[in-house]
C-alpha cells in the first residue's frame, strides 16, 4: 500500500478550505500527487449538498445557517447539508482509482471500518447503519445506541475518489442548532433527537483515528499544501459558494 499524505491544517476561509479538498482530488486524479487524507477540526460550517440546491428553500436555509453564525459552502460529496463546528472531527480521503465507479462500497466500507476500530480504541461500541430520522441519512452512517456519531459521503472524479465524513466529538446541540431552521426551509423531514455523539474530546478522538490509520497499514506521511494545491484552490473556490438564484 502506497504512503497516506496527512494534511492537518486548513485555511480559515470556510469555502477555501472545502476548495482545497477539490484541488487535492483533481491533482490525484491527474497523478500530480498521491493519495491525500485531511484530518483536523473545522469551524462552524454547514455544508449544503447538491440536491439541497435544488429546494425552493434554499436560499432561506443558507441566510438561517449565517444568521446564526455559521458559515454556508457548497460541500465536496454529494447527500444533504451537515454540519461542522469546534466539536467535530472532519476526514477526507482521496485516493487514485482508475475506474472510480467500481468499488464505491468498497470504499465505504473501508472507512467506516477504520472508525468502528478507532471508537474501539476508546472503549466504545459502535455499529454502520441509518439511523431512523437521522439528518443526512445514509445506509453507511455510524451509529451509538441509535444516535448518528458520523455521516460519510463520496465523490467520484475522472480516476479519483473522495470519500468524506464527519464526526461529532461532542457538542451534538451545535449540530442540531443550524439544522433546525435550514431543513425546515428546505422541507426536510427528520428527527433532531436522534444527533449524537461520542462523547470523548476532539483530541482523544484524533489520536484513535491516527492508530486505527496506522493498524489498517496506512504508512501515514504528516504533509503541508503544496503551492500548487493552493493556486488550484483559489480557482475552485467559487464551485463552493453558495449560489442564490
Amino acid at each position: 500500500m502506497p504512503p497516506l499524505r496527512l494534511v492537518t491544517n486548513q485555511d480559515p476561509d470556510p469555502v477555501l478550505d472545502t476548495a482545497l479538498s477539490a484541488a487535492l482530488l483533481h491533482r490525484i486524479s491527474s497523478g500530480e500527487i498521491g493519495p491525500t487524507l485531511r484530518m483536523f477540526t473545522p469551524g462552524r460550517v454547514v455544508a449544503f449538498g447538491s440536491q439541497d440546491r435544488t429546494r425552493p428553500g434554499y436560499a432561506a436555509a443558507v441566510e438561517a445557517v449565517n444568521g446564526l453564525g455559521f458559515s454556508a459552502v457548497q460541500r465536496l460529496p454529494g447527500g444533504r447539508a451537515a454540519v461542522f463546528h469546534e466539536g467535530t472531527i472532519a476526514l477526507g480521503l482521496s485516493t487514485p482509482h482508475q475506474d472510480p465507479k467500481i468499488g464505491i462500497d468498497e470504499r465505504f466500507d473501508s472507512i467506516t471500518a477504520i472508525v468502528i476500530d478507532a471508537l474501539a480504541r476508546l472503549d466504545i461500541t459502535a455499529s454502520v447503519g441509518e439511523t431512523v430520522g437521522e439528518y443526512c441519512p445514509g445506509r453507511f452512517s455510524i451509529q451509538m445506541d441509535g444516535r448518528k456519531v458520523m455521516g460519510v459521503g463520496q465523490r467520484l472524479v475522472k480516476a479519483a475518489a473522495h470519500v468524506g465524513c464527519v464526526l461529532v466529538a461532542h457538542s451534538p446541540e451545535l449540530v442540531n442548532r443550524p439544522l433546525i431552521p435550514a431543513y425546515r426551509a428546505l422541507g426536510y423531514d427528520w428527527n433532531p433527537d436522534v444527533t449524537g455523539w461520542i462523547g470523548r474530546s476532539v483530541e482523544e478522538v484524533t489520536m484513535a483515528l491516527t492508530s486505527a490509520f496506522t493498524a489498517a497499514d496506512h504508512s501515514l506521511q504528516p504533509t503541508l499544501f503544496e503551492p500548487e494545491t493552493l493556486e488550484l484552490a483559489n480557482g475552485l473556490a467559487a464551485d463552493h459558494r453558495p449560489r442564490i438564484p
